[in-house]
């Protein structure tokens, strides 16, 4: 503020339009860095400044939509690290031809999770498919969904006889050791009936402990709801990953635009939102609730 001050002050003096636009310019990077505060300090959820674990399922629309969760994945990650933040690949599912089936990341940076809370629903993608010989449109869905990371301080008790750990051969891009042993770990927790896996690491005995950190992640953001149930209802509408039920559109053809049909918060600059511009997006939807 007394930069731009003396900015005006020296610009009407010497009539100096160049320290006048500095001036402004100054003003605006204030008042962005003030918008940014004042959310983040709404942010007063238990659970809103801890890391966050982001998985992505492709949905309907075969290879292009894996594609189009890889841009997804690619997306997030743009985003966090222009926060200054770091992701950890935990689970990475290729696609058969392109693209990813799935991905489980944990996203590490100041409120992680108490942005990405804004994301979990069904995003929609409309383009020129690049695997279409025919150059027509296509639309692809994939579905988000974000839990917060459990401390390690934190209790959630999971008892050896309440799950069923199994080993499996790691499948897809790896190395020689990754993909001709038994590393990769899925855990089936039978109370809850959550599946989680992991096979990034090379040692069985690191991706089991990858797994049970998901699903300790998994098991607090259950234990938040008052009961089991209401957890299932708040991600039934997901299951089908399809038209109708979309929280967000991104259009690249016949016209440019990204839209949250939840606040109608809208812009042309696809590009920039693909490349991780989402703040506009996840901040319009948390101020509405």
């Amino acid at each position: 503020m007394e930069e731009a001050e003396a900015c005006t002050e020296l610009g009407e003096e010497a009539s100096d339009e160049e320290m006048l636009a500095e001036a402004v310019e100054l003003l605006e990077k204030l008042k962005d860095s003030l918008e940014s505060f004042e959310f983040e300090i709404t942010l007063g959820g238990p659970d809103d400044d801890k890391n966050a674990f982001l998985v992505i399922h492709a949905g309907a629309g075969g290879t292009e939509a894996m594609d189009w969760a890889e841009m997804l994945l690619r997306m997030y990650s743009r985003w966090i690290e222009r926060k200054g933040g770091e992701v950890e690949d935990y689970d990475l599912q290729p696609g058969d031809e392109a693209g990813m089936k799935s991905a489980t990341i944990l996203i590490k940076g100041p409120y992680a999770y108490g942005y990405l809370k804004a994301e979990v629903g069904i995003h929609r993608l409309v383009r020129i498919s690049p695997f279409d010989a025919g150059g027509r449109r296509h639309t692809s869905f994939a579905a988000v969904f974000v839990y917060p990371e459990a401390e390690e301080e934190e209790e959630i008790d999971i008892k050896d006889d309440e799950m069923k750990v199994e080993t499996f051969r790691a499948s897809g891009a790896g190395g020689q050791h990754v993909n001709k042993t038994d590393s990769a770990v899925r855990i089936t927790h039978f109370p809850t009936g959550i599946v989680v896996q992991c096979q990034n690491e090379r040692s069985q005995h690191k991706n089991r402990q990858r797994a049970l950190k998901i699903l300790r992640a998994r098991l607090l953001e259950m234990r938040k709801e008052e009961e089991a149930k209401k957890q299932s209802e708040i991600y039934q509408d997901q299951k089908d990953i399809a038209w109708g039920s979309q929280i967000r559109s991104y259009v690249m053809q016949p016209y440019r635009l990204v839209k949250d049909h939840r606040t109608n918060f809208e812009t042309g600059n696809v590009d920039a939102v693909l490349d991780g511009n989402l703040d506009h997006f996840m901040q319009a939807y948390l101020r509405s609730r």
